[in-house]
């Protein structure tokens, strides 16, 4: 009975139909609560909507959802066959398609099959929070893999393709080129990725107009512009980031991102100075880690469920490890508890209003593991202690 439990538990494709289960189960329980997460399904189908009747995507409609969208007019085209579905079946579907994607990617990491099991079991919580709020976060952090394994897979092509779909819907894509370096096919990749835009950038204007899709792109710059401006509050829901929670420590919303854009950009990019490491697809892939978490720790639209992003990096850093010591261990079980469940019902309510919330700490535990991949990334030799199977 125990050998076919463990059968069960290390194997990713039971792992796997849970994940696509709970992404069912958490949009219909969503769709018949009238949950406030339904509100990010409502502007993404108006974002189908708005483009076909032309209008401003970036701009309130009290009568039809609150908020505001901040994705770009390229996401129309992803959300048409769901925006066109009655609520309760686009909701579920399109929660059901995020996981798929997000799933895929954990399947071609290059990891054995029961690290690919444990790897899912170990983000579960981190992306039940990310699939309750019905966003793009689950997809993405897919596509960020994607990007990845395709380029050691020698798939240019659809490399670009992953990091475009990125881009144009959400801008988080183009973290997917800080794998550029380990292409080997450099001018495939880059002519296939300027042919894949053109006909992304084109594709909304086949239901709206060539004007209306330009008008969009302005729109949305300016959106984020704004949206930046407005994380930056202290004890808000956004920004919870390294930068969030440095400006909560010290009382000083205006502190601006360029301040910690000026350390941590350097920091992030010293490790590709290694060359000779490059060739090593734990080098890669610890790249990728450090990407992952970079791109959540320095941004002020950090918030709970983008947390899925940051998290899986932090997998990624701890799989490639050969030794697992104490101290990598701990640093994982830190992440567990103050990241992955912090915002949980395992932390009392004030304690998360509090210093929870109230100081970014979801931020923390993610903000030293990224240290720790930086400093693993400029003096780690990829050949003998890391491993893509121990």
């Amino acid at each position: 009975m125990k050998e076919k439990f463990l059968r069960i538990l290390l194997n990713p494709k039971y792992i796997f139909g849970v994940y696509l289960i709970i992404s069912v189960v958490t949009a219909i329980s969503k769709y018949l609560r009238g949950d406030y997460a339904i509100n990010n399904y409502l502007i993404f189908k108006n974002v189908f909507f708005n483009t076909v009747s032309q209008k401003n995507l970036f701009i309130h409609y009290p009568d039809l959802y609150f908020d505001l969208n901040h994705y770009g007019v390229f996401f129309s085209a992803l959300i048409a066959p769901f925006a066109l579905m009655p609520d309760w079946l686009g909701i579920s579907l399109w929660n059901v398609a995020n996981t798929f994607i997000f799933v895929y990617g954990i399947y071609k990491l290059p990891f054995s099959d029961s690290k690919k099991a444990v790897f899912g079991l170990l983000c579960l919580q981190e992306y039940i929070t990310a699939a309750l709020s019905l966003q793009f976060n689950v997809a993405l952090t897919g596509l960020l893999l994607l990007s990845a394994t395709f380029i050691y897979e020698r798939k240019e092509v659809q490399s670009a393709t992953a990091i475009l779909i990125g881009v144009f819907v959400k801008i988080y894509g183009i973290v997917g080129l800080t794998q550029f370096l380990f292409i080997k096919n450099k001018a495939k990749f880059i002519l296939s990725g300027l042919v894949i835009a053109v006909i992304f950038f084109a594709l909304p204007m086949a239901y709206s107009s060539p004007a209306f899709v330009i008008q969009s792109y302005t729109d949305w710059f300016q959106s984020i512009v704004e949206k930046n401006s407005e994380n930056q509050v202290l004890g808000n829901m956004q920004d919870i980031s390294l930068m969030g929670f440095f400006r909560r420590i010290l009382g000083d919303a205006s502190i601006s991102n360029l301040v910690f854009l000026a350390v941590g950009l350097p920091l992030f990019a010293a490790p590709y100075i290694r060359i000779g490491q490059y060739k090593h697809y734990a080098f890669q892939l610890m790249i990728l880690a450090s990407s992952l978490l970079f791109l959540v720790l320095f941004s002020s639209s950090s918030e709970s469920p983008t947390y899925i992003i940051a998290v899986v990096g932090v997998l990624i850093w701890f799989f490639l490890q050969k030794e697992r010591t104490p101290v990598i261990i701990g640093l994982l079980v830190f992440v567990m508890i103050f990241t992955c469940f912090s915002t949980s019902d395992l932390f009392p309510k004030f304690v998360k209003e509090n210093y929870i919330i109230k100081y970014s700490l979801k931020a923390v535990p993610c903000i030293i593991v990224w240290l720790r991949v930086t400093y693993e990334l400029l003096t780690g030799d990829f050949e003998k202690n890391y491993s893509l199977n121990s």
